[in-house]
This record gives structure tokens, sequence and C-alpha cells, in this order.
């Protein structure tokens, strides 16, 4: 294990400050970034989304881009496009909002379909493709995507091959009682958070997610255990269709960066527990009976149902 590893309990103390009572969403967004995953967040407006995705830019020195989604926003909206100059008299490329290490997609289903594919090659390829030419994105770089849970009226809802690409789905949930009475006692601390001054810089974050991949081991009890939890998904009476082999890979990942959140360089079932709710309920394809049910209990019965590795 690397000497980074105490830094996280550093991050997560420092932004609970501006996050009063969002905890365990600051953790499970972390988990997702040094993952080297993307986050989809589900929940109603005005719970601290954006303060979440900004604190964790300034907390790890990264540069932050938003991007409102509406029904007429365009794929160049999101990616740049290239202007002419008369000048030069040359086409100059204007890179778009998604160029940055943290980019929050606010309310991403009111964008129509065309625009959200538009990400697509961003979040899976790291790059995106305008007028034929390939521009690389950010080695350090993670799409922080919400959506709005009760507001059907003009969305589209996102495929099932888009939310795939988010490693988790998560909720940020009402603050409790005694977070929300401070909250309205102090205010808000948004424009705090803008002053936040990075805990790590964009090398060290780098080699936090290098650690994690090289260092937290995975036995082959535990590998036996996940590709059950796979096959476990693709056979259950619940589900049209399983978890994906990409899906798998998630699994893995973040039980590997949960562990060493903990402070272990080896995974244990209980990582693996600990995220499922969070990893596998967007990737899998409930019957019609059982869509109105709650789909993290029922994903937590199939694993239940899979004996755990000693």
């Amino acid at each position: 294990m690397g000497s980074y590893s105490h830094k996280i309990d550093y991050i997560t103390r420092s932004l609970s400050s501006y996050l009063q009572g969002k905890e365990k969403p600051l953790s499970l967004s972390l988990i997702s970034f040094f993952s080297k995953g993307h986050l989809l967040i589900e929940d109603l407006p005005g719970l601290g989304k954006t303060t979440l995705a900004i604190g964790i830019a300034k907390s790890l020195g990264l540069n932050f881009g938003r991007i409102q989604c509406t029904s007429d926003l365009l794929p160049t909206d999101i990616t740049g496009l290239s202007i002419y100059n008369k000048t030069s008299g040359e086409f100059e490329f204007h890179p778009g909002p998604i160029f940055n290490n943290i980019v929050l997609c606010d309310e991403i289903n009111r964008a129509t379909p065309k625009t959200q594919s538009a990400l697509l090659e961003a979040m899976e390829e790291k790059q995106v493709t305008i007028e034929g030419k390939t521009y690389k994105l950010p080695k350090l770089f993670c799409v922080i995507a919400t959506q709005n849970p009760t507001e059907q009226f003009g969305t589209f809802p996102l495929p099932e091959s888009q939310l795939d690409r988010f490693m988790m789905k998560i909720g940020i949930g009402y603050p409790s009682r005694d977070a929300e009475r401070d909250i309205l006692r102090m205010g808000s601390k948004r424009e705090d958070i803008y002053l936040i001054e990075p805990i790590v810089n964009q090398d060290e974050a780098t080699l936090i997610q290098e650690d994690i991949i090289k260092h937290v081991y995975v036995s082959e009890k535990i590998l036996e255990y996940i590709l059950s939890i796979l096959h476990a998904t693709r056979e259950s009476d619940y589900l049209v269709a399983g978890l994906s082999t990409r899906g798998a890979l998630t699994i893995t990942n973040t039980a590997k960066t949960n562990a060493y959140f903990h402070g272990r360089d080896f995974v244990i079932p209980e990582d693996i527990k600990e995220l499922a709710e969070y990893t596998i309920p967007h990737r899998v394809i409930f019957k019609e009976e059982y869509e109105n049910l709650n789909k993290r209990e029922i994903v937590k019965s199939i694993i239940d149902a899979i004996p755990t590795p000693l």
C-alpha cells in the first residue's frame, strides 16, 4: 500500500463540513472516482449534488466543468466545435466542458438521446471525435451525472447501454434534522467550497488510482464469488437480463477501492456486499411485474442466496 491511503480519510473529513450529513454519498463518490468510473446521482433538486461535485474537484486539485442538460442542448455544446478564424484563415477547435477532469451533467435525462450519445464515447474511450478528428480527454476524467426521479415530463430515460457506463448509481437523500438545522442556522456553504485548498494534487490522485490497481489483492475465492453473483443475476427469475462483463469488472474494481479506503491491501466479501446496491441495480433489467418493487432489496436477496467465501 502506498503512502497516500491516509489522505482519503482526510479528504472525507474535510469535505464533510461542507456536506453536512452527506458522508455516505461523499464516500461512494470518491470510491467511484478512484475506481476510474463515472457516477449517476438520482435525487431531488436542492440536496447538494453540485456542491458534492465541486468539493471533490477542489479537494483533488482538478478542473471542474458543468453542463446543464436541456432538450435543446446540442452534442457540440458538450464536446466543443471548430470555429473559422478570419485572421489565420483556418478553423480553430474550441473545447467544450467535457474537457475538464470532473464534469457535472445536471439533469442528464432532459437531453435528447442524440446529445446523450455524445457522452458515450467520452465516458468509454476518454476521447471525443469532432468532424473526423479525435481529441483525447484528461487522464483523470469523471462524469458525475444527475437525474430527477419524480419529474417525468420532458425527460428522455437513459438507455441500458448508457446506464451500464456508470460505475455506480446513488442518491443523496435528505439531511438529518440536526444537519438541516445547522444548514438553516449557518446558511449554504456552496460559496465557501470554491475556496478549498487541494488536499492532493493531480499527480497524487493518479498515484492513488494506480496504487489501488497494482497493490490491492483479489483472491481466487473472491473472483469465484464475483462470478457466482454474475451468473446468479443472469439466471434470476426477477430479471430479464443480468450483469454484463463490464458489470463484473465494476464489482471487482470498486471492491478493491473500498478495501483501500478501509486500509486493507486485499478484498473481502463485505467490500462487494457493501457496494452491491449501488453497482448492480441500474445495470440489470427487471421483469415488468417487479419494476415497482424495491430493486435494491431484490439484488440483496439474490446475493444473500450465494454462499459467502470464508
